[in-house]
């Protein structure tokens, strides 16, 4: 199963809230709906990227908790607030904008539809995500400020508690996805985290040589890691798209 986060898909109309990189309950929500729906009894989460932030945080939330099975992320942004200055850094620039003109586009058409709870007055020019996360995402998801969502919504806080096999993909040349240094070391001190650090492999550009499936490299390893825990027939996987 694909699930697309709120708001994506042109569902905006659906829900009067935003989206944002701490809403692991809305994962929990979808996986306890099919899991009782088709009588799940293990569930495997993938992630990419801000989804990669998201399964890893629910991971770190449920511990051992049934029917979580496994987890596999590919590039997750773990470390919220290092992402975002690095965004900001020069050579990163041409992300940032790409980033903010979706999101300032997104909370255009929010603000249309429910603009009994939404005022794009007085928000000023925001040249930053920081900015943005700072003056939409805090005030109107219940945060004090940037800094506040980003603790709160970065996995780093609970990877410790991950209780289930869980496969980490991440490329140090990753232009803008940071590990800090802790949470790197709190990644390794779980034995249920297997780490894999490539030299090469940017944001989510994996890549093989190989032919046939194995030319994309993440999923093909994501898929041999879930077969050690995963029945095909007994389980299904939930696949953060966004």
């Amino acid at each position: 199963m694909r699930m697309n986060m709120r708001n994506c898909g042109d569902t905006d109309d659906l829900t009067p809230t935003l989206y944002h990189s701490g809403l692991s309950s809305d994962i929990s929500a979808v996986m306890r709906h099919y899991a009782g729906r088709f009588g799940l009894e293990r569930v495997a989460l993938i992630g990419y990227s801000m989804g990669g932030n998201l399964v890893l945080k629910l991971a770190g939330e449920w511990g051992s908790a049934a029917p979580l099975c496994a987890v596999a992320t590919v590039c997750p942004a773990i470390d919220l607030a290092a992402g975002s200055d690095a965004l900001h850094e020069p050579i990163n620039r041409g992300y940032e904008w790409h980033f903010l003109r979706g999101l300032m586009r997104r909370f255009r058409r929010k603000a249309a539809l429910f603009p009994h709870i939404y005022a794009t007055d007085g928000v000023g020019p925001i040249r930053s995500l920081r900015q943005f996360d700072d003056r939409i995402v805090a005030r109107y998801c219940g945060f004090r400020d940037a800094d506040d969502y980003y603790y709160r919504a970065a996995s780093a806080r609970v990877v410790d508690k991950i209780a289930v096999p869980t496969l980490i993909i991440r490329a140090q040349d990753d232009p803008f996805v940071r590990l800090l240094t802790e949470t790197r070391a709190a990644l390794l001190a779980n034995p249920n985290i297997l780490l894999i650090e490539t030299r090469h492999g940017g944001h989510c550009a994996y890549l093989s040589r190989d032919r046939g499936d194995d030319i994309h490299w993440a999923e093909a390893s994501i898929v041999r890691y879930l077969v050690q825990f995963a029945n095909s027939t007994e389980a299904a996987t939930v696949v953060d798209g966004s």
